[in-house]
């Protein structure tokens, strides 16, 4: 029987941390899970789609916007379960075994506990309010990563194509049916350390309350 995972990577231009991400899917293949890492790029001018193909990752291309490339991407997976993460994104050793206990016995999609790859207050202080939103609101980012099955994610319709806010818009269709997995996304700071922790952080609260309060992703998307 095929492994059931898939592993779904959105990039654009992502080089500099894809090797990282790869390296770590390594573990998947030692555990039996992993069936296959998709790659899904947005139009990479750097070499990234060939350091995927290298890898022997699938690449699948298209538009640029993570919302579209990620359901391009699951569109192309085999696997009766998906795992979307980030380019910038390392999951934590143990990963595997997570992913595969929490397949056999929880229907529900997973995320995981977020940290980032910078030491200091700042992104202790960001990454432990994203954890107290995704456990208190349900809203994980897709930093996050998201771990759901095949039949789930049709269920819900898959990712929206949105400039932005493609994460909330699946975890406001996932409501009561997200859990945390007990092991760690760690994500790339480079957005954050060049805008300030506090003020990257205070904008994207800003976005997500206008989000929420109906504005256009579009609009929103410009400003990103």
């Amino acid at each position: 029987m095929r492994a059931p995972l898939s592993i779904v990577i959105p990039v654009l231009d992502a080089e500099a941390g894809l090797p990282l991400v790869l390296a770590s899917m390594v573990e998947g293949l030692e555990a039996g899970v992993l069936r296959e890492v998709v790659v899904s790029d947005g139009g990479s001018v750097d070499g990234s789609c060939a350091m995927a193909e290298a890898a022997g990752a699938m690449v699948v291309t298209g538009a640029a916007g993570r919302g579209g490339q990620m359901a391009r991407g699951a569109e192309a997976a085999g696997g009766a379960w998906l795992l979307f993460l980030h380019a910038d994104t390392v999951l934590s050793d143990g990963w595997a075994d997570v992913v595969v206990a929490h397949m056999a016995r929880d229907q529900r999609a997973g995320y995981f506990r977020l940290r980032f790859a910078a030491a200091g207050f700042a992104p202790w202080f960001v990454a432990g309010w994203a954890n107290v939103r995704s456990r208190w609101f349900g809203l994980p980012y897709g930093d996050q990563g998201l771990l759901i099955s095949r039949a789930l994610y049709d269920a819900v319709g898959g990712f929206e194509d949105i400039a932005l806010m493609e994460d909330v818009a699946m975890a406001r269709s996932l409501r009561g049916q997200l859990v945390e997995l007990p092991a760690w996304a760690v994500t790339g700071a480079v957005r954050y350390q060049e805008a300030g922790w506090l003020r990257q952080g205070g904008r994207n609260l800003w976005r997500l309350v206008r989000y929420l309060a109906g504005a256009d992703p579009e609009r929103l998307g410009r400003g990103y």
